[in-house]
């Protein structure tokens, strides 16, 4: 059966967490606490259920969250979304079900009218999904980290275009 891509409901949140918590267990840069960010977003201002994917395949495999970020400078503030956490099953890994999730997501984040999304990730795994370093349109993360793993990605053309600042996360990144 292929996998199917759909929005997570509140009966999923239990397993989804579980899941997300098992995802991150080994990896490497992680406090293990993403699920925890992942509770607190979906209590935040910032959670947008429609961004909120799980991939089933006769279980739970997999789930992506996108929530409401800005982007801030002197003069402007411009609305964006952050991609996190991904997360697929420890042994359903390496098998795509990441990719899906991202590419489901994406397009729905511009069906949604949204116009551009940060990720904090890994320099040779975003990339083949449009993201480049955030530095090129002079976003800056709002804490130190790499400037290869600080990316964005325009949804629509030019959506970054004389866009400069600092990204600003919801309060739940850091409760």
């Amino acid at each position: 059966m292929p996998i199917m891509i759909r929005q997570e409901s509140q009966e999923d949140y239990q397993k989804t967490e579980e899941l997300v918590k098992q995802a991150f267990l080994q990896a490497e840069f992680s406090d293990q606490k993403e699920h925890e960010l992942v509770h607190r977003i979906r209590t935040s201002d910032a959670f947008i259920p429609e961004l909120s994917l799980v991939a089933v395949d006769n279980e739970i495999v997999g789930h992506i969250m996108l929530s409401k970020i800005k982007i801030v400078n002197d003069d402007r503030t411009v609305d964006s979304l952050a991609l996190a956490p991904v997360s697929v099953s420890p042994n359903q890994q390496k098998k795509g079900i990441g990719s899906l999730l991202i590419t489901h997501a994406l397009k729905k984040a511009k069906e949604l009218g949204y116009q551009s999304v940060i990720v904090l990730g890994h320099q040779d795994y975003y990339p083949k999904f449009g993201f480049k370093p955030a530095s090129l349109w002079n976003i800056k993360s709002p804490f130190e980290v790499p400037a290869e793993v600080f990316m964005a990605m325009e949804l629509t053309k030019d959506a970054l275009k004389n866009i400069r600042g600092v990204v600003q996360y919801s309060q739940a990144f850091f409760e």
